[in-house]
């Protein structure tokens, strides 16, 4: 069962969310907060999975919400939900921690796998996020730097963003930075295309059978 808490500031959304989500029998919504700040405090109070955290609200934004939480032990995954897909708040929402960003036009059956996908601690992407970062990176000479490429032969063997990150001695959120230039470099939303796309390449050699 996974275990989520929702955090927007609109109690129609909340709710919209909530039954959403129950729809689901491997889904439970834990808690609703309207603010980061409460976020941050139920999350450490109802221990959740994943946090369906939406970015701008009162008293804390969702971003350093997001920060606040990657202190936390055990450690939610956030994913964002949000109207905002500028360039600006998906960095700052990365950079933080977040395990995803999704749009709240996003379908409500890639909605809930997004959520299964977090909750894995895999990274999840709205088509026009990753779109956006595609057009962010590409450009003369943006082919897989080094560091991209040992970060995507190790998603290639399986190993997980927090794994990766302990292997390469830096954090996970650098391995998920290192990731969103890979998806957008490789012109893909998810880590199995990823590899797919870069063995078709070459850049990496395909496991052996």
């Amino acid at each position: 069962m996974i275990r989520v808490l929702v955090a927007d500031d609109h109690p129609v959304v909340r709710s919209g969310l909530v039954g959403l989500l129950g729809m689901d029998g491997d889904m439970h919504v834990v808690g609703e907060a309207a603010d980061g700040a409460e976020a941050v405090r139920l999350a450490s109070e109802l221990a959740p999975d994943v946090v369906l955290m939406d970015l701008r609200m009162p008293v804390m934004d969702g971003v350093e919400a997001t920060s606040r939480l990657a202190g936390h032990a055990p450690r939610p995954f956030v994913l964002v939900l949000t109207t905002y897909d500028t360039d600006a708040d998906i960095v700052r929402a990365v950079e933080a921690g977040a395990a995803g960003y999704l749009l709240k036009d996003t379908p409500r059956a890639e909605l809930v796998e997004g959520v299964r996908r977090a909750s894995r601690g895999e990274t999840v992407l709205s088509p026009p996020v990753a779109a956006r970062l595609l057009h962010r990176v590409r450009m003369p000479g943006s082919e897989l730097t080094p560091r991209e490429l040992d970060v995507l032969t190790e998603v290639a063997v399986g190993l997980s963003n927090a794994e990766i990150g302990a292997k390469l001695f830096v954090g996970e959120a650098t391995v998920k930075t290192h990731l969103l230039h890979v998806f957008a470099k490789l012109g893909v939303n998810d880590r199995t295309a990823a590899v797919t796309v870069a063995i078709q390449r070459g850049l990496l050699r395909a496991a052996p059978r």
